[in-house]
């Protein structure tokens, strides 16, 4: 019995290393990629008009915070890509629920769906700013119309693929369609509802950029949009690198989430 404790320490040790191995070996990466980068810049290897550099960039970006317009750049980027993202997932949780309830409904919708999701929300662009108006609201817009649809799919389709022996069971007991939902298809599938919201934060970002891209005047999807128009690369590759850095945060606290949630329901 005294092997137990040790066997655990042990194990969590092991855990614990093995993820401080793959932290370790991602940031080297990183570097390695930036400094290769850096050396072919400072030695001519590449033209640094056309493909920049780390140092360059780091420049730039100062040179943006120096004018007091990045943090606004960040600020309202951030704010419609949480806003989108947070409606997204909310209303795709719901309607996805409302779908498993009514399968007959789910039926009737289901063709719709797939032809609203495949379409090109690019071709789109220039149709909602006109019902929306060219400002924020159609850029939220945009990032809705990419997520929406996408989510809704996914997060029924893993509500059907709920292991039906747990069903059968609590159906057998007498449980009703609200007992057989909230204690067996929503606690089975929270990983794939959390699973989606990482998707959901990459295609918010997708959609946040595409309407920045056509009617903004701030935002890092501006930024990208004219620093292309003044062919200035640095400003450009310097708006990838905080969208990277954005992308970054939001799916870390997704992932601290997802941790929260596994702990509670552990208890």
């Amino acid at each position: 019995m005294s092997t137990l404790p040790n066997e655990r320490e042990e194990y969590l040790k092991k855990k614990k290393k093995e993820k401080r191995i793959v932290i370790f070996f991602q940031i080297l990466i990183l570097v390695c990629c930036l400094l290769l980068w850096e050396i072919a810049a400072q030695f001519d290897w590449i033209n640094t008009f056309l493909s920049s550099s780390p140092s360059l960039v780091f420049k730039t970006f100062l040179s943006l915070f120096e004018q007091n317009d990045l943090l606004s750049h960040i600020g309202i980027t951030t704010y419609e890509t949480f806003l989108s993202f947070a409606i997204a997932s909310l209303i795709g949780l719901s309607v996805s629920t409302l779908l498993w309830w009514f399968p007959r409904l789910a039926k009737i919708l289901d063709p719709y769906l797939t032809i609203l999701n495949s379409l090109p929300k690019v071709a789109l662009g220039p149709l909602i700013i006109i019902w929306v108006g060219a400002s924020m609201n159609s850029i939220i817009f945009m990032a809705l119309l990419i997520c929406i649809f996408l989510s809704i799919i996914n997060i029924y389709h893993d509500f059907l693929n709920t292991d039906s022996s747990y069903i059968t069971l609590l159906k057998s007991l007498g449980a009703n369609k609200k007992d057989i939902f909230l204690k067996v298809v929503l606690p089975a599938n929270l990983s794939n509802i959390i699973n989606n919201l990482k998707i959901n934060v990459s295609m918010a970002f997708i959609g946040v950029i595409m309407g920045e891209l056509l009617v903004s005047k701030k935002g890092l999807g501006y930024l990208i949009m004219y620093g292309t128009q003044v062919f200035n690369i640095n400003l450009v590759i310097t708006s990838v690198f905080l969208l990277g850095i954005l992308s970054f945060l939001f799916y870390y606290l997704i992932c601290f989430l997802e941790k929260m949630i596994q702990k509670k329901t552990a208890n």
